[in-house]
């Protein structure tokens, strides 16, 4: 597989993932920039593969074949966002474009030896799960805070929204993965809360709430 070949791959995977079904031919250009014959050609490239089943009127799923391999992509990716935050003290904002490079990387062994150097983690820097060996996605039990009720408390697992500038404004609220927060308004106008983090009091969006993962 080329580079751009492994990157459609991981984007199909993605997008079905969380749509539960066929990921369309526009929100695949979306997801990578790129035009809609574009993607077309390249359907067609990864169906002669056999690692994509194309369904007119429908879109794009990956086989099985092609799920197996777009979950190596993303277990390698994610495992080295892990490394790069937890070894090499990179903040969870700037990982993600250097991942994006080392997930090419093929050696099997190297990958292996870095999940055990690491310990075996579960969940990457974004609290996104990590697929083990085999493919297989640890399921994470997690509410979206903007759901959450007035008195309710958790520990903060993810983000729905990894962009650079969202994980940025969320350092400014002191927002990180392992806080406890605990709901103590809900703003019934614009769903806006007030939340208690780390025994500070911070007012939060209805958008930023909608996309911070919580344990309860």
């Amino acid at each position: 597989m080329t580079y751009s070949e492994e990157d459609y791959i991981k984007a199909i995977y993605h997008l079905s993932k969380d749509l539960k079904s066929f990921a369309s031919t526009s929100g695949i250009a979306a997801q990578l920039d790129t035009k809609a014959s574009s993607v077309t050609d390249m359907i067609q490239k990864l169906s002669d593969k056999k690692v994509v089943h194309y369904k007119k009127y429908q879109g794009v799923r990956l086989t099985e074949k092609g799920e197996a391999y777009a979950a190596a992509i993303v277990r390698k990716h994610r495992l080295w966002e892990y490394f790069l935050v937890e070894k090499l003290n990179f903040s969870w904002d700037e990982v993600h474009e250097v991942a994006e490079e080392l997930e090419h990387i093929k050696s099997e062994k190297l990958i292996e030896r870095l999940d055990s150097f690491l310990d075996f983690p579960k969940v990457d820097p974004h609290g996104d799960p990590i697929p083990d060996q085999h493919g297989k996605v640890p399921d994470i039990k997690k509410v979206l805070l903007s759901v959450m009720k007035e008195g309710q408390s958790g520990i903060v697992i993810g983000v729905k929204d990894s962009s650079s500038k969202f994980l940025r404004y969320l350092d400014k609220l002191n927002v990180a993965l392992g806080a406890e927060i605990k709901v103590l308004e809900r703003e019934a106008f614009d769903n806006s809360m007030v939340i208690v983090i780390d025994q500070q009091t911070v007012h939060i969006s209805a958008i930023t709430a909608a996309n911070i993962y919580i344990k309860t």
